[in-house]
C-alpha cells in the first residue's frame, strides 16, 4: 500500500514539469530539463518572449539601421540633384538652397515608401549572408524611379523636364551604394573583431567536398568556418576533420554547435537529402546547396507547355536582339567615358613606356574571339621585345594551372611593365578594342592563342559572346582560382547577364585591383 503512494520503498518521482509533486510523492528536486532542439518550422512563441530574443533584436536593429541609411541616402540624393539644377540655373544662394530642401521633404516621403518596399522584396534586408549587392541596389533604384515617374504622370504633373528623376537616381546609386558599402565594411569589422564566423559542415562526396571548400576558403577572410565534413563515400585526405556518417547528422550539429550544412555534392540522393534538411531544420540549422552547373542552367530555362512531361528549354547564352542592343550601347557609352576620363593616364604610360625600354608602345596580341575568331587585342607592352621568342623556354615555369601560362617573377617583364601588370594599367588600351566591337567592357577574358589551343571542348562555351576587359574573374580571387573553376566563372556569368550585372562588376574591379588580390 505504501508503495503504491510513494512511501520510503517507491522510487522518487520527479515533479511535473510547471506543476507541484504528485499528491503523497517526496520532494525530490527533479533533473535538469534537456534543452530542446529549436525546430525552424515550429510557430513563434508569445509576442514578448519573442521580442526579449537577442536574436530578434538584432535583426530589429539590421532592419532600423539600414532604413535609416537608405532614407538618408534617398534625401541626400534628392537634395542633391535639386542643389545641382539651381547651381545650372545660376541661382544657387540661401533661398535656392531652402527652397530644394523643403522641395525634397515633400518628395522623399513616397519615393522613399516605394524603394523600402522594392528593397525588401529583393532582400535588401536580409541577414548579412543572404544580402544582395550592388546589382539588386542599383535594380530596385532605377525601379523605384519608374515608379515614381508612373505616379507623376498619372496624376497630371507637368515638368519644364525630367532631369529630377534620373538626375535623383544617379545621386541616389552613389549615395545608398556608398552608405551600404560603409555599414558592410563596419559591421564586417566589428564581427571579425569579435571572432564571429558562421560555423559549417559540408557533405557530399570527396571530389566536391574538396572544390566547395577550397572555393570557400579562397574568399580571404571568408565569414564561414568549415569545422569538418560528414562524406557519403570514402574519406577523402583534404586537410578537414571527418565528423562520422550522415545518419548522425542530429548528433554532429548539436555537438559542434553548428549554423549551417552545405551540401556540396550535385548528385546527393533525394531520401538523404530529405532526412538531412529534416534533421537540421528540427535543430534550427540552414541548409544551402553549393549549385551544380545543371541548377545554374535551370535559372535560365523556359517553358514548353503542351507536353506530357514538363519540359524545360535551356537557350544558347548569347547575347541578341534586344539584350545586345543593350549590353552593345553599354560598352560604346561606357568605354568612352573611360577614355575621356582616363586619357592623362594612358599619355602618360604610353610616354613611360616608350622612354623605359625599346620596341612598340602597344602590343598587338592576337587572341581568339567571339566564336574563336581571331583578334588583335591591344595592351601597353610590358615585356622586352623579344619576350614571345623566349616563352617556349619557360615553358617549365608555368606556375598556373590547367591551359593558362602565367610566372610570378616573369623575367621577360620590365621594370615598368611589372608595376603596370601589377594594377591591371596594361589592359586599359583594350578600351579601343570595346569602340571598334571586338571587346566588351565586362565578359569572359580573351587568351592567348597558346592557351587557347589547349582548352577542353566543354571551356570553349566561353567564347559565344564578345570578351570582356574586367569580368567574374577579376572580383572573385584573379590567379588564385584553378582554370576550371574560372571557366565555371564565365558560365555563371553567361547564364545570369544583365546590364546591372556589369554595372557591378565594373564597380568591384576597382577595388579586386588596386588590392593586387591574386594579380601577377
Amino acid at each position: 500500500m505504501s508503495s503504491a503512494r510513494g512511501g520510503a520503498d517507491a522510487p522518487a518521482r520527479p515533479r511535473p514539469p510547471g506543476g507541484e509533486p504528485p499528491l503523497g510523492g517526496p520532494l525530490v528536486p527533479p533533473p535538469r530539463p534537456r534543452a530542446e532542439p529549436q525546430d525552424v518550422r515550429r510557430k513563434r512563441p508569445p509576442a514578448l518572449s519573442f521580442l526579449l530574443r537577442m536574436d530578434t533584436l538584432r535583426r530589429v536593429a539590421r532592419v532600423a539601421s539600414l532604413l535609416a541609411l537608405d532614407f538618408v541616402g534617398l534625401f541626400l540624393a534628392i537634395f542633391t540633384a535639386l542643389c545641382l539644377k539651381a547651381w545650372g540655373l545660376g541661382a544657387l544662394d540661401g533661398v535656392a538652397v531652402s527652397e530644394s530642401l523643403h522641395q525634397t521633404e515633400d518628395l522623399v516621403s513616397f519615393a522613399f515608401l516605394v524603394c523600402a518596399l522594392l528593397f525588401a522584396r529583393s532582400g535588401l534586408y536580409s541577414g548579412r549572408e543572404q544580402r544582395p549587392g550592388l546589382t539588386r541596389i542599383v535594380a530596385s533604384l532605377f525601379q523605384t524611379t519608374l515608379v515614381a515617374l508612373a505616379f507623376a504622370l498619372v496624376n497630371g504633373l507637368d515638368f519644364s523636364s525630367y532631369y529630377i528623376f534620373y538626375g535623383s537616381l544617379f545621386f541616389s546609386v552613389a549615395y545608398v551604394a556608398t552608405l551600404r558599402y560603409a555599414y558592410e565594411w563596419l559591421t564586417g569589422a566589428v564581427l571579425r573583431a569579435a571572432g564571429y564566423r558562421r560555423r559549417a559542415v559540408l557533405v557530399g562526396t570527396g571530389e566536391h567536398i574538396e572544390a566547395v571548400a577550397h572555393a570557400l576558403a579562397s574568399g580571404g577572410d571568408s565569414p564561414v568556418n568549415v569545422i569538418g565534413f560528414i562524406s557519403l563515400t570514402e574519406r577523402p585526405d583534404n586537410g578537414l576533420r571527418s565528423l562520422g556518417s550522415l545518419r548522425d547528422i542530429g548528433g554532429v550539429v548539436e555537438a559542434h554547435r553548428v549554423d549551417e550544412v552545405i551540401i556540396a555534392d550535385p548528385a546527393f540522393p533525394e531520401q538523404e537529402a530529405v532526412e538531412l534538411v529534416d534533421q537540421c531544420h528540427r535543430r534550427g540549422v540552414t541548409v544551402r546547396i553549393a549549385p551544380s552547373t545543371m541548377e545554374i542552367l535551370v535559372h535560365r530555362a523556359e517553358f514548353v507547355p503542351g507536353q506530357s512531361v514538363p519540359l524545360f528549354e535551356l537557350r544558347p547564352p548569347v547575347f541578341e536582339g534586344f539584350d545586345y542592343a543593350l549590353k552593345r550601347s553599354f560598352d560604346v557609352v561606357g568605354s568612352l567615358l573611360l577614355l575621356l576620363v582616363l586619357s592623362p593616364l594612358l599619355i602618360a604610360c604610353a610616354a613611360i613606356v616608350k622612354t623605359t625600354s625599346r620596341g612598340p608602345v602597344l602590343y598587338r596580341s592576337v587572341r581568339p574571339g567571339i566564336g574563336g575568331v581571331p583578334f588583335a587585342c591591344f595592351k601597353f607592352r610590358t615585356m622586352y621585345h623579344d619576350a614571345d621568342e623566349r616563352q617556349a623556354d619557360l615553358e617549365s615555369l608555368n606556375e598556373a594551372s590547367g591551359a593558362l601560362f602565367k610566372i610570378r617573377n616573369d623575367p621577360r617583364m620590365t621594370p615598368i611593365g611589372r608595376v603596370m601588370r601589377r594594377y591591371s594599367i596594361d589592359e586599359l588600351p583594350q578600351l579601343f578594342n570595346v569602340v571598334l566591337g571586338q571587346m566588351s567592357l565586362v565578359g569572359p577574358r580573351p587568351l592567348p592563342q597558346r592557351d587557347y589551343d589547349r582548352l577542353e571542348d566543354w571551356h570553349k562555351k566561353r567564347y559565344l559572346v564578345l570578351p570582356g576587359i574586367t569580368g567574374l574573374w577579376q572580383v572573385s580571387g584573379r590567379a588564385d582560382l584553378d582554370f576550371d573553376d574560372l571557366v565555371r566563372l564565365d558560365f555563371l556569368y553567361l547564364e545570369r547577364w544583365s546590364v546591372f550585372l556589369d554595372l557591378s562588376i565594373l564597380v568591384k574591379t576597382v577595388p579586386a585591383v588596386l588590392s593586387r588580390r591574386g594579380a601577377f
